[in-house]
């Protein structure tokens, strides 16, 4: 069905529209001075994926490193471990939604490397790694480099003593899923951002419409999506804040 845009309009988000980061770490130096600890805090979300029903990963353990360059069986990794090891549905992951993974003591200082570790598939469903196309059933996902050394994600953030730098990962995973041409397997070749939690986004109402989307766009890009509740109600969140314009769209 055809699709069109309802309604646009430029969102200037301000100090008052998006608020400041919550409690992230600052300060600190490359290599850490040993003066105390701080702690890390991550979460999970994604935007709509397009063609699915669901997208299943499980995260077995997240690490961190100083380093950006640092091999696999390196010195100096951290890591925050999930037991047992978690199934999460991405596409549950809409409307503000976050999956919280957990904490992270760690040593003052900046880190610059992250590294996402999914767990293997089994032979049978429900698989780790999973999509399952609309209209279809649950597909096994391939994730050969989540699978061995975890997906590598170059960032930057700052342990201050005493402080907490909370960070969201957004997992996108309507660009994450691709086809493996005509052999009818999926690959997960996944795109992660990691980004600070903010503590508000933009939210609001529409009247509630069948397959009604709501995205905040940057130049013609799509940062953050998400599909209305049942009421109508949509929030869009982490967003840096900035200008942006504000996209509504429906069936017909």
């Amino acid at each position: 069905m055809r699709t069109k845009t309802l309604s646009c309009c430029k969102y200037l988000a301000g100090a008052t529209a998006l608020a400041a980061l919550v409690a992230c770490g600052g300060g600190g130096g490359d290599g850490g001075d040993g003066s105390g600890t701080g702690t890390l805090k991550l979460a999970l979300t994604d935007a709509p994926s397009c063609g699915y029903d669901a997208v299943n990963v499980t995260v077995q353990k997240i690490r961190v490193h100083q380093s950006a360059t640092a091999a696999d069986d390196a010195s100096g990794w951290h890591e925050l471990t999930l037991n047992p090891a978690r199934r999460v549905d991405l596409l549950s992951l809409t409307n503000g939604v976050l999956e919280e993974l957990g904490e992270l003591p760690l040593p003052t200082g900046k880190y610059t490397q992250m590294r996402l570790v999914l767990a293997g598939n089994g032979g049978a469903a429900p698989f780790a790694n999973s999509v399952v196309p609309t209209g279809s059933g649950e597909v096994a996902l391939t994730t050969p480099s989540g699978q061995q050394s975890g997906v590598k994600m170059n960032v930057n953030i700052d342990i201050a003593a005493n402080q907490m730098a909370d960070f969201v990962l957004d997992f996108d995973a309507c660009k994450s899923v691709v086809t493996a041409g005509a052999s009818g397997r999926y690959l997960l070749k996944p795109v992660v951002a990691v980004i600070p939690r903010l503590v508000s986004g933009v939210q609001g109402f529409v009247e509630p419409v069948a397959g009604a989307t709501v995205t905040l766009q940057s130049q013609g890009e799509v940062v953050r999506a998400t599909v209305p509740d049942a009421s109508g109600r949509y929030l869009l969140r982490p967003v840096v804040p900035g200008s942006y314009t504000l996209v509504l769209t429906a069936p017909g």
